[in-house]
């Protein structure tokens, strides 16, 4: 359910959504995001595209910048050595970078806590020509086999408040993973 208010105007839409996550051997995950009304014309709403990875300095081995290749051992290849980037918390910190078609790309930093992801933006990117957009946050949490999420933003000269928020089932794709 999209439902957010600017000024005194409050706007509200049923939508549905397809997210996807892929890997491509490289140390994240491909975050895809297609959202659009439950109109007749099914209406296109919002598409985002990024990577979710954890958070970590990169080490000589690791690949980059550019095309530059890393070792031909990747470091924290097994889930032991992932384990010892657990944070104080229990969790695991990440970072995710979203990037929108309409000029704006954010930058997320969080935890991983179980079934439960908490975002905040650390960094917000706007070209000239995008709408004011100042910050965000993003909870997801799996609950009974389902992603539940729930976004808050600050844009067009509002604070911080509830934007939307969906409840979304896992589909099996060759090639990754997408919840409807």
């Amino acid at each position: 359910m999209l439902d957010y208010t600017i000024g005194e105007e409050r706007v509200q839409r049923e939508f549905a959504q397809r997210v996807s996550f892929g890997h491509e051997g490289v140390p994240a995950l491909r975050y895809g995001s297609y959202a659009w009304l439950l109109d007749e014309q099914q209406t296109p709403l919002s598409s985002e595209l990024g990577y979710w990875r954890l958070s970590r300095a990169l080490l000589p081995e690791d690949a980059g910048p550019g095309l530059l290749p890393g070792a031909d051992v990747r470091p924290f290849g097994t889930a032991q050595s992932v384990e010892t980037l657990r944070n104080s918390a229990g969790g695991f910190d990440i970072e995710v970078q979203v990037v929108h078609p309409d000029g704006i790309c954010e930058l997320y930093l969080g935890q991983v806590k179980g079934p439960r992801i908490d975002l905040a933006t650390d960094a917000v990117l706007r070209t000239s020509g995008a709408k004011e957009y100042s910050a965000a946050t993003r909870l997801y949490g799996l609950v009974e086999s389902h992603l539940l999420w729930a976004w808050d933003i600050a844009a067009l000269g509002q604070d911080l408040r509830t934007h939307a928020s969906a409840r979304l089932a896992r589909v099996e794709l060759e090639g990754g993973v997408a919840a409807r």
